[in-house]
């Protein structure tokens, strides 16, 4: 009997192989990218998995904060309503670093009364954008890739933020040390504590580095030939990271730009695209290292719709704060083979593993639309033969003037003019992420920040 015959069944079977789980907390993705939901007992579990859970849709109205932004038009005005929250098959996994009891957790999708998916989540945002994918014939095979910051529990004098103190020395983490397996070895047992969460989830862990700036890391999942459970394993990684930090002692941060002068955390996404017959078709017939025609049009299309695609990939005030040059973050549309210094890299390796990395977006970004804005502009590039420009060669940055919005108003104004994403993601999904990002901007922009007073108070 299949999970359509009987829905219950995984949860059954989850619930008889682990006996001693008290609850489990049922979490959805909203646009922040923030996880939001209930906990629920396990007696409950399998009417979860019959009938859903019900959450409001102003779930996808909420900013930073947590408060409705009724602008989205998905509060009061609609009656803020509840919908359906279905379980994510697959996703129904043990919580190891929850100590206070045997927990488990489950992510859910948000779903009309006829079964269709909510066009305000972003999970079934990126579903639309696949089902046209399947419609050609095509699978996208991603891996997404996400930096982070370890940090100490305990703010400086003046409330920022503090790099960790080494689990064996003690001293607190001062240099740049990157690819350091040094300092891998003094946190051993957060990165360790990781795996076994990672194995305990059945999450395709690939690698752990250590990055350039103190106390920065990058843990990376394994490729899948499915982009939802792709953006399923990273939003269950980041919740793993965040918990193991908790229980080892520090916290961690997807914050973009925690310290104006230290590199900035992005997350970079690997995507190939397999034919009916397991092919990659961004990859020449001939095994040319330069990649096949199709190649081409779909890195064109990622270029074409950069700017517009920024209000996704800098989501909020601080995510503006990483677009620095010299810091390997991408100032302008542009790709090049094997280069850190563009947008879009490809990166070396067997003709069959032909991909495409995207390098803009920040760590804080909502994984889920983030997928879906770059497969549409992919599609977007494959549908209408776009060819790119000529590919960079060297340091990129010294041979073009930066021309990204830099600016979240201006990312968020092309965000909405643009007729191409509107059509491939959702007029109404477009109107209501515009809405939600505008007015926490304009609440971002009534806050006196500590600086303002410090240089202009008394001085002008």
């Amino acid at each position: 009997m299949n999970a359509s015959q009987d829905p219950t069944r995984e949860a059954r079977d989850f619930l008889a192989a682990h006996t001693d789980i008290a609850r489990v907390d049922v979490l959805i993705s909203d646009l922040n990218g923030v996880l939001r939901g209930k906990r629920i007992p396990r007696d409950s579990l399998e009417a979860a998995f019959a009938n859903g859970i019900n959450l409001p849709a102003s779930i996808f109205a909420l900013d930073i904060t947590g408060n409705t932004i009724e602008e989205t038009g998905l509060g009061l005005d609609s009656g803020d309503g509840d919908r359906a929250c279905m379980p994510i098959a697959g996703t129904l996994a043990v919580v190891p670093w929850q100590q206070r009891a045997p927990t488990a957790q489950l992510l859910m999708t948000m779903v009309e009364p006829d079964g269709r998916g909510w066009h305000a989540d972003p999970r079934q945002v990126l579903a639309g954008v696949l089902a046209g994918f399947t419609h050609q014939g095509l699978t996208p095979v991603v891996a997404i890739e996400q930096e982070f910051y370890l940090l100490d529990t305990q703010r400086g004098d003046r409330g920022q933020p503090q790099p960790p103190r080494s689990p064996l020395t003690g001293e607190r983490a001062r240099s740049s040390q990157l690819y350091s397996i040094g300092e891998l070895d003094e946190y051993a047992d957060f990165i360790e504590a990781i795996h076994h969460a990672c194995e305990a989830q059945e999450l395709p862990l690939d690698t752990a580095l250590k990055e350039c700036a103190p106390g920065q890391f990058e843990i990376n999942l394994r490729h899948r030939q499915d982009a939802l459970r792709a953006c399923d394993d990273a939003v269950m990684l980041k919740r793993a990271i965040k918990g193991v930090a908790q229980q080892h002692g520090f916290d961690a941060t997807f914050m973009a730009k925690p310290w104006g002068d230290e590199a900035g955390s992005g997350t970079h996404v690997h995507i190939s695209l397999l034919d009916g017959d397991g092919h990659n078709v961004l990859a020449a017939a001939d095994g040319n290292p330069m990649g096949s025609e199709r190649l081409r049009h779909a890195i064109a299309g990622v270029l074409e719709l950069m700017p517009a695609s920024m209000a996704v990939c800098a989501p909020n005030l601080n995510a503006f704060r990483r677009f620095q040059p010299g810091l390997y973050v991408p100032l302008t549309p542009c790709w090049g083979f094997d280069n850190r210094s563009v947008a879009v890299r490809i990166p070396s390796g067997p003709a069959a593993a032909t991909r495409l990395e995207h390098r803009v977006a920040g760590a804080d970004v909502n994984v889920y639309l983030l997928t879906a804005v770059l497969l549409a502009a992919m599609a977007h590039g494959l549908d209408n033969r776009l060819e790119p420009p000529a590919p960079v060669e060297g340091n990129a940055y010294d041979q073009l003037e930066a021309s990204l919005p830099d600016s979240w108003g201006v990312a968020l104004e092309l965000w909405l003019e643009n007729e191409v994403l509107g059509e491939r993601l959702g007029h109404d999904f477009q109107r209501i992420f515009y809405a939600n990002r505008q007015a926490e901007r304009a609440l971002a922009q009534r806050t006196v920040s500590a600086l303002e007073y410090e240089w202009y108070l008394r001085l002008v």
